[in-house]
């Protein structure tokens, strides 16, 4: 079933053409991410199919189906600043809603005894019950709890959220997002992620989220010049298919050898998207690969950044504390920077992970203890906020106004122009003025800024935000050549299993624990901790049940939770999870083997793949029947 027709759809501004007599359509159930360079015109596309800005030209047709409840998020949502978050959130036409904000409004009323009746009786009648529970679930994913709260004294991040919660709470049967994941924490992400997945939803997002376009997308949408490019599958499909793609258009032998390197450490990685491959693809990726091997690029692909000299001592934290009135952002933390540390900053949303950062770089003082930075460190700091760049001047004249060169490796240089190239600003672009620039083409300026100080200890705060995938690969590039220290804060977890090799962990009431892995290690084992503490909890619970209940006759006895089938079933499955992970361990490490042919690949993804799933699966029904012993 048709959802949304595009057809004859051009946009530009003066003599910028960003796309002409574009045409797709979306069918139910289909989620699709639309991917571009920053400035390609991605978000303006969005916002077109959205209704929010107009195609130009009498032969633009935009057609939904009528009748489907559609849901838009933009980067930058509209409230009334006098509201309420409980009057944004219940700001709609939909009766069940509105029935939940009369019952919750008669709730802080409790004296007007009648008034709450009709509220409760009409809760009753709408059968509301389930839906109130399902947006009070939503709130709290979004950590949205003081309801009387003016939007207008809200962050940007927090109405972001807001926007996203409200359009949630819509149930909508078509979801159009753009940048849904910033400005959301772990937790959040993983939540929406999930939700996402639902086959009922028809959704089309931009996003910068790779993991997010891996797990959730079902269709990818490449906006490139001028034209759009339609790839089936999640993104390992779209990296198969676009390197291919590169082959026919006869792209440089260079690229192309750089975008399979990345694509074959993504399908490595991702075991659930190759066990669905078919072998002839598989086949012609590899073929692909041998091919662009016969020859090689006499230029290096790799910067080999100089960076500024590193002294033995690097940066110190001893006994670092902070605290504001009666919170406490960080408590007792001691830490010895070594030479080359690649270290994530990881937390929820305001747990104080900048202000830490602040406390490093000596920008705020610390309530007790301190902070020795090395005589050689040269910050380079990366923040959220970034600077105001004059809007009057170009492009190249920002970066050459810091410096006209990188100094590399065995005496050799970049120059600001040949920097901005790398980072994809064309030379004809870099005579553009800053004012023309989108927002992502702003932000990926202000990165270069900062690189071009040339920095031996590097601070990035969300660099994410806001930049094309293209770009975050050319980011990666770099930062793992980097030769200084990197500290990371990011939400985008790609990014952080490629490029961190431990964490900061903020845990809260200002502990911070150092974690050696990178970020989805950690995530499964912090999973597995939430069982742990949830079994300890029950147990804890019984034992006091045990201590304060009188005891009864034998007679009595309560029977067991667990039947004899099900205890052996549990006993079972503890055996099968070991056995499966060990297999899965085995087939992981036979993929170093470099003598495997395309065929040895192909099997050996799909039993990686079958092997994981059945380890989940497993792992569920072990759950279950854990929560049934209690």
């Amino acid at each position: 079933m048709n959802f949304l027709t595009l057809e004859n759809i051009t946009k530009s501004f003066g003599e910028k053409v960003l796309f002409e007599n574009l045409k797709f359509t979306i069918e139910q159930g289909q989620k699709i991410a639309i991917v571009a360079r920053n400035g390609a015109g991605k978000t303006t596309l969005l916002r077109i199919a959205a209704g929010i800005d107009s195609a130009e030209g009498e032969t633009a047709k935009i057609q939904f189906k009528k009748d489907i409840r559609i849901g838009i998020l933009m980067q930058d949502p509209q409230f009334d600043d006098n509201n309420t978050i409980m009057e944004e959130v219940f700001a709609s036409d939909n009766e069940m809603i509105q029935t939940i904000k009369d019952y919750e409004l008669a709730l802080l009323k409790p004296e007007d005894g009648e008034a709450l009746q009709d509220a409760l009786n009409k809760m009753e009648e709408m059968k509301a019950w389930d839906f109130e529970s399902r947006l009070k679930e939503i709130l709290s994913r979004f950590k949205i709890t003081n309801l009387d709260q003016k939007v207008g004294s809200l962050s940007g991040g927090q109405q972001k959220r807001l926007a996203l919660a409200q359009l949630l709470i819509q149930e909508p049967e078509f979801l159009i997002l753009d940048e849904p994941t910033n400005h959301l924490d772990m937790d959040m992400i993983e939540w929406l992620e999930e939700y996402l997945q639902s086959a009922k939803l028809t959704l089309l997002m931009v996003t910068h989220d790779r993991y997010f376009l891996e797990r959730v997308c079902n269709q990818i949408v490449e906006l490139e010049n001028q034209q759009l490019y339609k790839y089936k599958g999640n993104y390992s499909d779209f990296l198969e298919k676009r390197a291919m793609r590169d082959e026919v258009d006869g792209r440089t032998m260079d690229n192309k050898k750089k975008l399979l390197s990345r694509e074959l450490q993504w399908i490595r990685k991702q075991p659930k998207a190759r066990g669905t491959k078919a072998k002839s693809r598989v086949d012609s990726f590899h073929n692909l690969k041998e091919e662009t091997s016969k020859k090689v690029d006499n230029r290096k692909l790799e910067l080999e950044i100089k960076g500024q000299r590193l002294g033995s001592k690097i940066l110190e934290a001893e006994y670092l504390c902070k605290n504001f009135d009666d919170l406490t952002i960080v408590k007792d933390f001691n830490y010895k920077f070594r030479k080359g540390e690649r270290v994530g900053v990881v937390g929820p949303n305001g747990i104080g992970k900048s202000t830490f950062i602040n406390l490093l770089t000596k920008q705020i003082r610390p309530s007790s203890g301190k902070v020795v930075v090395g005589s050689t460190i040269v910050f380079g700091y990366y923040t959220q906020d970034g600077i105001e760049i004059k809007k009057d001047k170009r492009v190249i004249d920002v970066v050459r106004d810091i410096a006209e060169y990188i100094p590399l490796a065995k005496g050799m240089k970049l120059s600001a122009s040949q920097l901005l190239e790398k980072f994809l600003f064309e030379p004809k672009q870099q005579q553009v003025y800053v004012s023309k620039l989108s927002g992502g083409e702003k932000r990926r300026l202000y990165l270069l800024t900062v690189l071009m100080e040339n920095p031996n200890f590097l601070i990035l705060d969300e660099p994410t935000n806001d930049l094309d995938i293209l770009t975050l690969n050319i980011l990666e590039d770099f930062l793992m050549e980097f030769p200084g220290c990197l500290l990371i804060i990011s939400h985008d977890r790609y990014f952080m299993d490629k490029i961190v090799d431990h964490l900061f962990v903020f845990e809260g009431d200002g502990v911070i624990k150092d974690y050696n892995g990178n970020y989805s290690e950690y995530r499964i084992r912090y999973k597995k901790q939430k069982i742990e503490d949830r079994r300890k909890a029950k147990e804890e619970t019984t034992k006091e049940k045990k201590a304060t209940t009188p005891e009864v006759a034998p007679t009595d006895k309560p029977k067991a939770k667990l039947s004899y089938h099900e205890k052996r079933e549990l006993e079972e499955l503890e055996k099968d999870i070991k056995k499966l992970e060990k297999r899965k361990v085995e087939i992981t490490e036979k993929f170093n083997d470099t003598s495997l042919t395309g065929d040895d690949i192909s099997k050996l993804s799909v039993e990686l793949g079958e092997v994981t799933n059945s380890i989940d699966e497993k792992e569920m029904r072990w759950l279950e029947l854990e929560e049934m012993k209690g």
